[in-house]
């Protein structure tokens, strides 16, 4: 029979494995988020001979912006992941406000692109 070794981390399994989770959800986050640009542009671009040049600024706007925000988003929730691991096994654990306030801006500043793109369509 194998003689098995508690770590720190095994004191904490619960808490590591929704860390875990919450990183899952953020990765599909981003993903969906860069979806969404690719969607954008992809049906702008389907109907480009009707739109002014001010929507072809907007939606390749929106495309490479939502692809920085996803890539973004994958940065800031590999940090965090492995910053709340490190907080966890110290029991020193704090909320992620800066992310939190970071990714709510950028979201909120596509979603006013994407309806001044949507106003001039």
């Amino acid at each position: 029979m194998k003689d098995h070794k508690r770590t720190n981390e095994s004191n904490y399994i619960q808490q590591h494995l929704a860390n875990e989770r919450t990183f899952l959800a953020w990765i599909r986050t981003a993903i969906a988020i860069i979806g969404v640009g690719f969607l954008v542009t992809n049906l702008h671009f389907n109907m480009r001979s009707s739109l002014s040049p001010l929507g072809d600024l907007l939606a390749d706007l929106i495309g490479l912006s939502s692809v920085g925000l996803g890539i973004l988003t994958i940065m800031l929730a590999i940090f965090s992941y492995f910053k709340k691991v490190t907080t966890i096994n110290d029991q020193n654990f704090q909320t992620p406000k800066i992310t939190i306030i970071l990714l709510g801006f950028f979201v909120i500043l596509i979603a006013l692109i994407f309806g001044l793109y949507f106003l001039i369509l």
